[in-house]
């Protein structure tokens, strides 16, 4: 990782000093780097030791990266990652245009390590995010959103990434095709869990341990898996609460919409969901070989659950 934290400090730079500010206040903000820690440990799970595994970590970190600038407006979030969102801090201009910085520069990146097969994993990822992001724009407050779109939304806009950086692991490492499709299912399991976890987190965690504010996906109208759920469980009493809430952004219903989350047992809907995606994510890391990289795979798919960040 700091290996790949030095290729990160060499592609931030730019002519125009406001895009490598922008890009280096939220870059060095914090964050899990989970994607490109995922691209390492695949690697080293399949024997490949070469510097391209630093770069394509890199690259999806960009990626991500560029993807949480243009979310914060879209969504005009104001704190991650216990930080004001570089919207806030610079303004929404600047934050979508470095934002596609970001993204071409990680294709220049792509481009420099020559790979076919790794372009088009990458390339079509960016795609499927993208829609993904549409697609949750389209359900902003729409309280009528099932399980199944819910997933839909979450495994474009999230997995979709994890998966990616898996597969380009095995990629880079030259595994079978059935080694790479079950490092691919991983990385999507993984995504999955982390993302509902994450849903479940805004209506049980605590806004100074995780760095944002909590209810913040009410006040953007997102129906997650707890509130599916809750709605689905609840008496009509409760499901009108939900539902108005979602309809309408409303924050200042949070206590009796977190009450009723609670009270119906959406929570532990939620995080079964994700104890099962994370299941998919050990059963398939267990297709890998033996060593010190798979152990911290299958931890890391254990540990996903317990997580208050």
């Amino acid at each position: 990782m700091r290996e790949v934290d030095l290729v990160i400090k060499q592609h931030l730079d730019s002519d125009v000093p406001l895009v490598g500010q922008v890009s280096r206040y939220i870059i060095s903000a914090g964050g899990k780097r989970l994607r490109p820690a995922l691209l390492l440990l695949m690697c080293g799970a399949l024997g490949f030791k070469g510097a391209q595994r630093f770069s394509l970590s890199a690259v999806v970190e960009f990626i991500h990266t560029a993807t949480l600038l243009h979310d914060d407006v879209v969504d005009e979030s104001a704190l991650r990652r216990g930080n004001a969102t570089a919207n806030v801090t610079f303004g929404n201009p600047a934050s979508v245009l470095v934002g596609d910085f970001l993204y071409s520069r990680a294709f220049q990146m792509m481009v420099d390590v020559g790979s076919m097969p790794v372009m088009s994993v990458l390339s079509e990822a960016t795609v499927v995010i993208s829609e993904g992001e549409v697609l949750q724009l389209m359900n902003m407050h729409n309280a009528e959103l099932d399980e199944e779109g819910y997933l839909q939304v979450i495994r474009s806009k999230t997995a979709k990434l994890f998966e990616a950086s898996a597969r380009v692991g095995a990629i880079l490492s030259g595994a079978t095709p059935e080694m790479e499709a079950a490092c691919a299912l991983y990385g999507q399991a993984l995504g999955t869990a982390f993302q509902v976890i994450d849903d479940v987190l805004d209506y049980t965690g605590d806004a100074a341990v995780m760095g944002k504010n909590l209810g913040d996906d009410l006040r953007e109208g997102k129906a997650t898996l707890p509130l599916i759920a809750a709605m689905q469980r609840g008496n009509a009493e409760q499901r009108t609460v939900v539902k108005l809430a979602i309809e309408n952004g409303d924050v200042s219903a949070i206590d009796q919409v977190v009450s009723i989350v609670k009270a119906t047992g959406a929570l532990e809907v939620a995080r079964k969901a994700a104890s099962d995606e994370a299941a998919r994510a050990v059963a398939a890391a267990e297709q890998l070989p033996d060593g010190p990289h798979k152990t911290c795979l299958l931890q890391l798919a254990a540990q996903l659950l317990d997580r208050q960040s």
